[in-house]
């Protein structure tokens, strides 16, 4: 790939020289602070070859490119009039984030890191009901016994009390206490308010009216009044002396922010949240096809933009109030179509590497993980994601038509989520099975017809070497990556601490899997140790990542921490430099776990394979606390 040539696009692409306040990078990606957002040509650089994707964040437009950041930047520096002064990146661009952050961005992003946390338990949940509606459906489970009660109860038992857990995410996200969140939550939720409450009478408070609402399985009331009290305690935080913090401010907070939030807080954010519910059902009943075909056609864009979060209080509202969502088929046809359009390309495509590569992502695509073949296939040759987008919007069509609708929130939206679908009318569950199959086969046919550019069928398709960030490490990642046959890589712990999912990660870059696969670690400890044997590829100069590559020629980084770039090396002490050899347990970096975080940065640490086009899948070793050494998991070729 030339990195000139790309550096210039990505300039071009960006608004110009003249629309940059700042550039700078990470491990991963590089970071513009633009004048105006607006002015890039966001839609082409995520279809421009060598970039990964594109986000922003807090006002700051960010480029992904992986391991070869380095050399993009540099080139990109080469290209402009003036350099950049990468010294005050950091101050600047905090400047920057908070002139221009933009109030729609910043709250989806809200929205993604209050939700994404909270998807495990409301996932699990989910799968629980549509596991009991099957039994029930089979006839293999009495909805009169005492097991049925049980299920049922694990089941809604996330449901009912989302408010408690949505509080907690929501106060986390904000930076507020979570277990005053927690509390507040509680508070209105407890079985006395809510039996004074039930019957629809308002009741009042020392002379107040507090009006009759119903706060189990809502989204909306609680996090409008967890909101508010983030203020409400900083404020009073601000104003107590530090002997009596503990005693004051939640007691302040909660006498203030319960009856707020049962006065005016939580019945405005009933009306809302019954308002945007009542506004889908009438939508979906009156222009059902239309809003079907609008949804199910968008709906791959919307999560490539991670606007589809904003989606999630409408999909539990309507779940909630209404016994049934409309927006989860939809999904679940544009992951489908995603699938088929992969499947399109290994049909049509003469590149063995092409096929394979095609049919496997296709496959893990129509199971709901949409990325691999979102990215690496469908948007890379872009008439794919064209006939993906139309597959889900003929699919969308069909749902629409036979008024499809989900029964339980399920996760992932792909076959195994099939159980969302099940009711007393088992037509539905064979709607959503017609339009799934619709999905995968007219993307599939469309991509055939359309075609697309590859490489010729004798070259490799995967993605070239990437290139060192030093000399030092240029002889041994060229040959490692370039020679070496890929073979099963286990990778050990590079740290001791808590295993994550990469979908808690708070940066979708991360979560979304779009650099690689593998796994997070929260650290207990400030210390991370080589998890592979083989070479430093590189190492950024906040020391805040490591890029690595395995004797067997597996390329991985550690990512120390969200945004911690912008400590620009504070808190962080190398122990080895670019190109160094060394063997798993060698120290490679200490950091002050402590102090990153008191600097308001997480140290969640995504440890990752970057280079996952030479692997079939990555195998856990199940563990969910590990000490360094420990396998953390196998990339199985």
């Amino acid at each position: 790939m030339d990195k000139q040539q790309l550096s210039k696009d990505i300039l071009k692409l960006v608004g110009g020289e003249e629309n940059i306040d700042q550039v700078t990078h990470c491990m991963t990606r590089l970071r513009f602070n633009l004048n105006d957002n607006q002015k890039a040509d966001k839609a082409t650089l995520k279809n421009t070859p060598g970039v990964m994707g594109v986000m922003e964040n807090g006002g700051q437009f960010q480029v992904i490119i992986g391991n070869d950041v380095p050399i993009v930047y540099n080139a990109l520096v080469g290209n402009m009039s003036k350099s950049p002064n990468a010294d005050n990146a950091t101050s600047s661009a905090s400047t920057g984030e908070k002139k221009k952050r933009n109030p729609i961005s910043a709250l989806f992003d809200f929205i993604s890191g209050m939700f994404t946390p909270i998807l495990p338990a409301i996932t699990g949940a989910g799968m629980i009901k549509g596991i009991v509606a099957i039994l029930v459906a089979l006839g293999w489970l009495s909805d009169t016994s005492s097991t049925y009660i049980i299920l049922s109860a694990i089941g809604d038992g996330a449901f009912y009390f989302l408010p408690i857990i949505l509080a907690i995410s929501a106060a986390r996200k904000l930076g507020s206490n979570m277990y005053i969140a927690a509390a507040l939550a509680a508070g209105i939720m407890h079985p006395t308010i809510t039996a004074l409450l039930a019957d629809g009478h308002n009741s009042s408070f020392m002379g107040i009216t507090v009006i009759a609402a119903t706060y189990s399985s809502t989204v909306i009331p609680i996090v409008l009044a967890v909101w508010i009290a983030s203020y409400v305690e900083k404020a009073v935080d601000r104003v107590i002396h530090a002997s009596l913090k503990l005693l004051i401010v939640p007691t302040v907070t909660l006498l203030i922010m319960v009856p707020l939030t049962l006065m005016t807080v939580g019945p405005l954010g009933t009306v809302l949240g019954n308002g945007l519910s009542g506004g889908i059902s009438w939508l979906f009943d009156n222009m059902s096809i239309f809003a079907s075909i609008l949804i199910g056609g968008t709906m791959s864009l919307l999560i490539i933009t991670g606007m589809h979060y904003a989606l999630l209080p409408i999909v539990v509202g309507s779940m909630t109030t209404l016994g049934y969502d409309f927006i989860i088929p939809l999904m679940f046809a544009a992951n489908l179509a995603q699938g088929g359009a992969a499947f399109g390309v290994g049909l049509r495509s003469r590149n063995s590497k092409t096929k394979s590569l095609a049919y496997s992502t296709g496959l893990t695509a129509i199971m709901g993980i949409t990325e691999p073949a979102m990215y690496g296939i469908n948007m890379k040759f872009k008439k794919p994601f064209i006939a993906a987008l139309s597959g889900g919007a003929i699919a969308g069509a069909f749902m629409g038509i036979f008024n499809v609708k989900s029964y339980v929130i399920t996760g992932l939206a792909g076959l195994p989520s099939i159980a969302a679908f099940v009711s007393p009318a088992i037509s539905t569950l064979i709607y959503a099975l017609v339009g799934g199959l619709i999905a995968i086969v007219a993307a599939a046919i469309i991509t055939y017809i359309l075609g697309f550019q590859e490489e010729s069928a004798s070259e490799p398709v995967a993605a070239p070497a990437a290139e060192p960030a030093t000399p030092a490490a240029a002889t041994t990642s060229a040959a490692v990556t370039e020679e070496a046959k890929a073979q099963d890589e286990q990778v050990f712990s590079p740290i001791t601490g808590e295993v994550k999912p990469l979908s808690e990660v708070p940066d979708p870059a991360f979560s979304e899997e779009i650099m690689g696969k593998g796994f997070a670690i929260q650290p207990s400890e400030g210390r991370v140790v080589s998890p592979i044997n083989g070479t430093v590829f590189s190492l950024s100069k906040s020391g805040h990542a490591i890029g690595l590559v395995s004797d067997t020629g597996a390329e991985m980084l550690i990512h120390i921490g969200i945004d911690t770039v912008k400590l620009k090396g504070q808190f962080f002490s190398p122990k080895v430099q670019a190109g160094a050899k060394v063997a798993v347990g060698d120290v490679l970096m200490e950091f002050d776990r402590e102090q990153i975080e008191k600097a308001g940065y997480t140290t969640i640490t995504p440890v990752i394979i970057t280079n996952m086009h030479q692997y079939e899948s990555i195998e856990s070793a199940g563990r969910t606390t590990i000490k360094e050494k420990d396998l953390l998991f196998t990339a199985k070729a």
